[in-house]
């Protein structure tokens, strides 16, 4: 079983960054498509940026694109959310999470019901 940790969450103003990191407990190296989620209070979860295992196709959510940049660093099992130009809009508990691809071939997913493994969440504040 996987085991998920997320860091780097805390307060930033409006247009300020952020880093979000996950760490994995097993090596993660082309193993698992990983994705980003977040659920800010009273909401869904939302999916906000997912990336394949070998780290060469990503996908965002529509709000995101431009503001926010997924990698993932296969050595080191850890993944990561760049996020810039934040608003208040992104303030959220964010979430990282390890699916499984249907085939050999190389996926991004972008449901929740795709995804087995679920860190705990860090949280995230964007004050205006």
């Amino acid at each position: 079983q996987v085991q998920l940790v997320e860091s780097g969450g805390g307060l930033v103003q409006a247009g300020g960054s952020l880093r979000l990191s996950c760490a994995a407990s097993e090596r993660t190296s082309r193993r698992y498509p990983m994705g980003w989620f977040r659920q800010a209070p009273g909401k869904e979860r939302e999916f906000v940026a997912a990336i394949s295992r070998s780290g060469g196709s990503s996908v965002y959510q529509d709000s995101v694109k431009g503001r926010f940049t997924i990698s993932r660093e296969n050595a080191e099992n850890t993944i990561y959310l760049q996020m810039n130009s934040l608003e208040p809009g992104d303030t959220a508990v964010y979430y990282c999470a390890a699916g499984s691809c249907r085939s050999v071939y190389e996926c991004t997913l972008i449901r929740t019901d795709d995804y087995t493994y679920w860190g705990q969440g860090t949280q995230v504040t964007v004050s205006s």
